[in-house]
Protein backbone atom coordinates (compact mmCIF):
# COMPACT_ATOMS: atom_id res chain seq x y z
CA UNK A 1 0.00 0.00 0.00
CA UNK A 2 0.99 3.47 -0.77
CA UNK A 3 -0.65 6.24 0.66
CA UNK A 4 -0.62 9.49 -1.39
CA UNK A 5 -1.42 12.88 0.77
CA UNK A 6 -2.69 16.08 -0.87
CA UNK A 7 -4.27 13.35 -2.92
CA UNK A 8 -6.06 16.08 -5.38
CA UNK A 9 -3.75 18.29 -5.49
CA UNK A 10 -1.37 19.15 -8.70
CA UNK A 11 0.89 16.24 -8.11
CA UNK A 12 -1.51 13.95 -6.58
CA UNK A 13 -4.21 13.80 -8.94
CA UNK A 14 -1.43 13.22 -11.65
CA UNK A 15 0.52 10.67 -9.55
CA UNK A 16 -2.86 8.31 -8.12
CA UNK A 17 -3.65 7.07 -11.34
CA UNK A 18 -0.34 6.36 -12.48
CA UNK A 19 0.51 4.13 -9.74
CA UNK A 20 -2.78 2.61 -9.88
CA UNK A 21 -2.00 1.63 -13.76
CA UNK A 22 1.32 -0.49 -12.44
CA UNK A 23 -0.46 -1.88 -9.94
CA UNK A 24 -0.32 -0.46 -7.26
CA UNK A 25 -2.80 -0.33 -4.27
CA UNK A 26 -2.92 3.54 -3.60
CA UNK A 27 -4.47 5.21 -0.33
CA UNK A 28 -4.99 8.60 -0.80
CA UNK A 29 -5.39 11.55 2.05
CA UNK A 30 -7.72 14.27 0.92
CA UNK A 31 -8.93 17.11 2.87
CA UNK A 32 -11.91 17.95 1.56
CA UNK A 33 -14.94 15.48 0.60
CA UNK A 34 -15.02 16.96 -3.11
CA UNK A 35 -12.67 15.29 -5.63
CA UNK A 36 -13.16 11.24 -3.24
CA UNK A 37 -14.72 10.32 -6.03
CA UNK A 38 -12.63 11.37 -8.75
CA UNK A 39 -9.76 10.08 -6.94
CA UNK A 40 -11.58 6.73 -6.52
CA UNK A 41 -12.20 6.52 -10.59
CA UNK A 42 -8.31 7.08 -10.82
CA UNK A 43 -7.77 3.84 -9.09
CA UNK A 44 -7.31 4.71 -5.76
CA UNK A 45 -8.23 1.46 -3.56
CA UNK A 46 -8.92 4.16 -0.33
CA UNK A 47 -9.77 7.51 -0.09
CA UNK A 48 -9.40 9.04 2.99
CA UNK A 49 -10.89 12.38 4.38
CA UNK A 50 -9.20 14.24 7.20
CA UNK A 51 -7.08 17.27 7.90
CA UNK A 52 -3.26 16.30 7.69
CA UNK A 53 -2.29 18.04 10.87
CA UNK A 54 -3.84 16.23 12.79
CA UNK A 55 -2.10 13.42 14.28
CA UNK A 56 -4.81 10.79 14.47
CA UNK A 57 -6.05 11.33 10.85
CA UNK A 58 -2.48 10.82 9.62
CA UNK A 59 -2.58 6.83 11.97
CA UNK A 60 -5.37 6.63 10.10
CA UNK A 61 -3.71 6.92 7.05
CA UNK A 62 -0.48 5.53 7.33
CA UNK A 63 -1.86 2.07 9.14
CA UNK A 64 -0.42 -0.95 7.22
CA UNK A 65 1.17 1.33 4.69
CA UNK A 66 4.74 0.44 2.97
CA UNK A 67 5.41 3.53 1.74
CA UNK A 68 4.37 7.50 1.71
CA UNK A 69 4.28 10.21 -0.63
CA UNK A 70 4.36 13.31 1.07
CA UNK A 71 3.34 16.88 -0.49
CA UNK A 72 3.16 20.05 1.80
CA UNK A 73 0.14 22.00 1.03
CA UNK A 74 1.73 25.38 -0.55
CA UNK A 75 1.63 28.72 1.57
CA UNK A 76 -0.19 26.58 4.04
CA UNK A 77 0.22 28.20 7.50
CA UNK A 78 0.97 25.03 9.77
CA UNK A 79 2.73 23.38 6.54
CA UNK A 80 6.04 22.49 8.97
CA UNK A 81 4.25 20.69 11.82
CA UNK A 82 2.38 18.40 9.58
CA UNK A 83 5.40 17.16 7.72
CA UNK A 84 7.32 16.91 11.06
CA UNK A 85 4.49 14.81 12.56
CA UNK A 86 4.62 12.97 8.99
CA UNK A 87 7.65 11.73 9.48
CA UNK A 88 6.74 10.69 13.41
CA UNK A 89 3.61 9.03 12.70
CA UNK A 90 5.31 7.03 9.82
CA UNK A 91 8.58 5.82 12.19
CA UNK A 92 5.01 5.12 14.79
CA UNK A 93 3.74 2.92 12.17
CA UNK A 94 6.43 1.18 10.97
CA UNK A 95 6.92 3.07 7.60
CA UNK A 96 9.67 1.34 5.36
CA UNK A 97 10.31 4.50 2.89
CA UNK A 98 8.82 8.13 3.11
CA UNK A 99 9.30 9.81 -0.01
CA UNK A 100 9.27 14.10 0.53
CA UNK A 101 8.49 16.43 -2.33
CA UNK A 102 10.63 19.26 -1.50
CA UNK A 103 11.38 22.12 -3.45
CA UNK A 104 14.98 22.98 -5.39
CA UNK A 105 17.09 24.61 -3.58
CA UNK A 106 15.71 24.05 -0.36
CA UNK A 107 18.69 25.69 1.29
CA UNK A 108 17.31 28.86 0.46
CA UNK A 109 16.22 29.92 3.80
CA UNK A 110 14.94 33.67 2.52
CA UNK A 111 12.78 32.11 0.55
CA UNK A 112 9.78 30.84 3.39
CA UNK A 113 8.50 27.93 1.88
CA UNK A 114 12.02 26.64 1.18
CA UNK A 115 12.67 26.70 4.78
CA UNK A 116 9.77 24.91 5.79
CA UNK A 117 11.03 22.24 3.25
CA UNK A 118 14.61 22.56 4.61
CA UNK A 119 13.01 21.68 8.06
CA UNK A 120 11.25 18.87 6.86
CA UNK A 121 14.05 17.61 5.23
CA UNK A 122 16.71 18.13 7.77
CA UNK A 123 14.06 16.20 9.97
CA UNK A 124 13.87 13.06 7.61
CA UNK A 125 17.45 12.73 6.63
CA UNK A 126 17.95 12.15 11.03
CA UNK A 127 14.64 10.10 11.45
CA UNK A 128 16.39 7.06 10.63
CA UNK A 129 13.61 6.26 7.74
CA UNK A 130 14.46 4.89 4.59
CA UNK A 131 13.73 8.52 2.58
CA UNK A 132 14.18 9.84 -0.78
CA UNK A 133 13.48 13.81 -1.54
CA UNK A 134 12.95 14.61 -4.22
CA UNK A 135 13.39 18.81 -4.98
CA UNK A 136 11.59 19.90 -8.42
CA UNK A 137 11.97 23.67 -9.86
CA UNK A 138 8.73 25.59 -10.23
CA UNK A 139 6.08 23.99 -12.06
CA UNK A 140 5.10 24.64 -15.58
CA UNK A 141 1.67 24.21 -15.04
CA UNK A 142 1.57 26.89 -12.29
CA UNK A 143 2.21 29.71 -14.71
CA UNK A 144 -0.67 31.66 -16.56
CA UNK A 145 -1.08 31.16 -20.01
CA UNK A 146 -4.15 31.60 -20.77
CA UNK A 147 -4.38 35.02 -19.99
CA UNK A 148 -1.41 35.64 -22.77
CA UNK A 149 -3.19 33.05 -25.39
CA UNK A 150 -6.15 35.46 -24.76
CA UNK A 151 -5.19 38.76 -24.28
CA UNK A 152 -1.67 38.97 -25.58
CA UNK A 153 -0.01 39.82 -22.28
CA UNK A 154 1.76 37.54 -19.87
CA UNK A 155 1.10 38.35 -16.19
CA UNK A 156 4.15 38.35 -13.76
CA UNK A 157 4.56 38.48 -10.29
CA UNK A 158 8.74 39.71 -9.53
CA UNK A 159 11.01 40.88 -11.76
CA UNK A 160 10.50 39.76 -15.48
CA UNK A 161 14.19 39.73 -15.84
CA UNK A 162 15.34 37.30 -13.68
CA UNK A 163 15.26 33.64 -15.03
CA UNK A 164 13.57 30.71 -13.21
CA UNK A 165 14.18 26.60 -13.57
CA UNK A 166 11.10 24.91 -14.19
CA UNK A 167 9.64 20.95 -14.72
CA UNK A 168 6.65 19.48 -16.42
CA UNK A 169 4.48 18.65 -13.24
CA UNK A 170 3.68 14.89 -15.55
CA UNK A 171 7.50 14.33 -15.27
CA UNK A 172 7.98 15.04 -11.61
CA UNK A 173 5.31 12.66 -11.34
CA UNK A 174 6.81 9.80 -13.51
CA UNK A 175 9.68 10.49 -11.19
CA UNK A 176 7.73 9.88 -8.08
CA UNK A 177 5.86 6.25 -9.48
CA UNK A 178 9.29 5.28 -9.82
CA UNK A 179 11.11 5.85 -6.25
CA UNK A 180 8.27 4.63 -5.14
CA UNK A 181 7.44 1.54 -7.04
CA UNK A 182 11.22 0.60 -6.87
CA UNK A 183 11.76 1.44 -3.65
CA UNK A 184 15.30 0.22 -2.12
CA UNK A 185 17.83 1.87 -5.38
CA UNK A 186 16.66 5.00 -4.12
CA UNK A 187 17.25 4.95 -0.05
CA UNK A 188 18.60 7.92 0.91
CA UNK A 189 18.84 10.00 -2.26
CA UNK A 190 17.87 13.87 -2.87
CA UNK A 191 17.07 14.65 -6.70
CA UNK A 192 17.36 17.71 -7.81
CA UNK A 193 14.53 18.20 -10.60
CA UNK A 194 14.72 20.62 -13.59
CA UNK A 195 13.88 20.72 -17.14
CA UNK A 196 16.11 22.05 -20.06
CA UNK A 197 16.54 26.01 -20.17
CA UNK A 198 16.31 28.72 -17.26
CA UNK A 199 13.20 31.25 -18.61
CA UNK A 200 13.28 34.94 -17.96
CA UNK A 201 9.36 36.17 -18.46
CA UNK A 202 10.40 38.05 -21.70
CA UNK A 203 11.83 34.76 -22.62
CA UNK A 204 8.07 32.97 -21.84
CA UNK A 205 6.85 35.65 -23.51
CA UNK A 206 8.62 35.04 -26.75
CA UNK A 207 7.46 31.69 -27.00
CA UNK A 208 4.34 31.99 -26.81
CA UNK A 209 4.56 34.38 -29.26
CA UNK A 210 6.32 31.88 -31.64
CA UNK A 211 3.13 28.96 -30.53
CA UNK A 212 0.26 32.06 -31.35
CA UNK A 213 1.85 34.38 -33.58
CA UNK A 214 1.78 37.71 -32.13
CA UNK A 215 3.05 39.95 -29.75
CA UNK A 216 3.11 39.10 -26.06
CA UNK A 217 3.52 41.93 -23.76
CA UNK A 218 4.61 41.21 -20.11
CA UNK A 219 3.52 42.74 -17.10
CA UNK A 220 4.87 43.06 -13.36
CA UNK A 221 2.17 42.48 -11.15
CA UNK A 222 3.06 44.89 -8.12
CA UNK A 223 3.07 43.35 -4.27
CA UNK A 224 0.93 46.59 -3.41
CA UNK A 225 -1.56 45.70 -5.99
CA UNK A 226 -1.54 41.32 -4.97
CA UNK A 227 -1.49 42.52 -1.16
CA UNK A 228 -4.76 44.73 -2.13
CA UNK A 229 -6.66 41.74 -3.66
CA UNK A 230 -6.23 39.44 -0.74
CA UNK A 231 -7.08 41.82 1.81
CA UNK A 232 -10.17 43.32 -0.03
CA UNK A 233 -12.20 41.22 1.58
CA UNK A 234 -11.59 42.55 5.13
CA UNK A 235 -9.68 41.06 8.01
CA UNK A 236 -7.16 37.98 6.63
CA UNK A 237 -7.48 35.02 8.15
CA UNK A 238 -4.05 33.02 9.31
CA UNK A 239 -3.55 31.21 6.21
CA UNK A 240 -3.97 34.69 4.13
CA UNK A 241 -0.96 36.35 6.21
CA UNK A 242 1.12 33.39 5.79
CA UNK A 243 0.56 33.18 1.89
CA UNK A 244 1.39 36.86 1.81
CA UNK A 245 4.51 36.79 3.73
CA UNK A 246 5.69 33.81 1.71
CA UNK A 247 4.58 35.76 -1.56
CA UNK A 248 6.36 39.29 -0.28
CA UNK A 249 9.46 36.49 0.14
CA UNK A 250 9.69 35.02 -3.25
CA UNK A 251 9.20 38.64 -4.64
CA UNK A 252 12.21 39.91 -2.97
CA UNK A 253 14.31 37.20 -3.51
CA UNK A 254 13.21 36.48 -7.32
CA UNK A 255 13.92 40.62 -7.61
CA UNK A 256 17.42 39.77 -7.20
CA UNK A 257 18.44 36.58 -7.91
CA UNK A 258 18.29 33.55 -10.44
CA UNK A 259 16.44 30.76 -9.90
CA UNK A 260 18.61 28.23 -11.95
CA UNK A 261 18.58 24.10 -12.25
CA UNK A 262 19.99 21.50 -14.22
CA UNK A 263 18.12 18.91 -16.04
CA UNK A 264 20.84 15.74 -16.02
CA UNK A 265 19.12 13.89 -13.03
CA UNK A 266 15.86 14.76 -14.28
CA UNK A 267 16.85 13.26 -17.39
CA UNK A 268 18.52 10.04 -15.89
CA UNK A 269 16.03 9.35 -14.06
CA UNK A 270 13.02 9.40 -16.64
CA UNK A 271 14.87 7.67 -19.13
CA UNK A 272 14.45 10.25 -21.99
CA UNK A 273 14.66 13.97 -22.52
CA UNK A 274 12.71 16.15 -19.86
CA UNK A 275 9.69 17.77 -21.64
CA UNK A 276 10.97 21.85 -21.89
CA UNK A 277 8.65 24.51 -21.55
CA UNK A 278 8.64 25.38 -25.82
CA UNK A 279 6.81 22.00 -25.83
CA UNK A 280 4.54 22.30 -22.73
CA UNK A 281 3.63 26.07 -24.33
CA UNK A 282 2.74 24.20 -27.81
CA UNK A 283 0.55 21.46 -26.52
CA UNK A 284 -1.04 24.17 -24.10
CA UNK A 285 -2.10 26.69 -27.00
CA UNK A 286 -3.56 23.55 -28.90
CA UNK A 287 -5.66 22.42 -26.30
CA UNK A 288 -6.81 26.07 -25.74
CA UNK A 289 -7.76 26.11 -29.61
CA UNK A 290 -9.36 23.07 -29.32
CA UNK A 291 -11.52 24.55 -26.51
CA UNK A 292 -10.43 22.33 -23.67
Amino acid sequence: MILVTAAYGNQGRRLVPRLAAAGARVRALRRAADGAAALKAAGASEVIIGDASERAVLRRAMDGVKSVYHVGPAAHPHERQMGLTAIEVALECGVQHFVFSSALHAIITALIQHQIKRDIEERLVCSGLNFTILQPADFMQVIRYRHAFERGELPVAWNPDRRHAVIDVEDLVAVAARVLLEGEPHYGATYELAAPGCHSAHDVASMIGAVTGRVIQVREVSAEARMADHFSGGAPDEGAVHALKVFAALKAWYGTHDFVGNPNVLRLLLGRPPRSLPQLLGAEYARYRDGR
